[in-house]
């Protein structure tokens, strides 16, 4: 890689550091071609990008972002992975560790706070945003289904209430 790839690989990382929520850092030693590609299609398939960048281009891009908490980590063979909703990434990053074990996480961010192991995983147990957004839409139409419902009742009970005379009158 020349100087010139170098400047155009850390200005697009910069990039990608100022539009994106959450960086996952881990260490892939060892890992295979075909553990990478898998890794890589998962990521990919939940909106999230994962790329084994040299460190010391990364701490070039990450120098002045929201993100700089995790230079320290940046030792040896490593990897990020990020994506605009947080808990995706730490999700698949997290289930592919579990079979893997040649994929080490090692930390991360989350805007400012910067998160270990236990972060990363705590926030690969939560739901994700579109599961949020969904409990979110459940929770108030709920409400508006349950009011209708509510309104709908006196009427059929009147109705109920009616037939039983009218059956009664029939029958005397």
């Amino acid at each position: 890689m020349n100087r010139t790839e170098k400047k155009a690989l850390v200005a697009s990382l910069s990039d990608v550091f100022a539009q994106t929520s959450m960086v996952v850092v881990t260490r892939n030693s060892g890992l295979t071609v075909a553990d990478v590609t898998d890794l890589r299609r998962k990521v990919r398939a939940v909106g999230a990008n994962y790329r084994v960048v040299k460190n010391r281009l990364a701490v070039l891009a990450l120098e002045g972002s929201r993100f700089s908490g995790i230079v320290p980590i940046l030792k040896g063979p490593t990897a990020l992975a990020w994506a605009e909703d947080p808990v995706v990434v730490a999700k698949v990053i997290v289930d592919f560790a579990k079979t893997n074990d040649k994929i080490e996480i090692l930390g991360g961010s989350l805007g400012t706070q910067v998160l270990d192991v236990f972060g990363i995983k705590a926030l690969a147990e939560l739901p994700s945003l579109d599961v949020l957004r969904a409990q979110l839409v459940g929770l108030v139409s709920t409400p508006a289904t349950r009011v209708a419902t509510l309104s709908q009742a006196p009427a059929a009970q009147l109705a109920r209430v009616f037939g039983a005379y009218a059956r009664t009158g029939d029958a005397a």
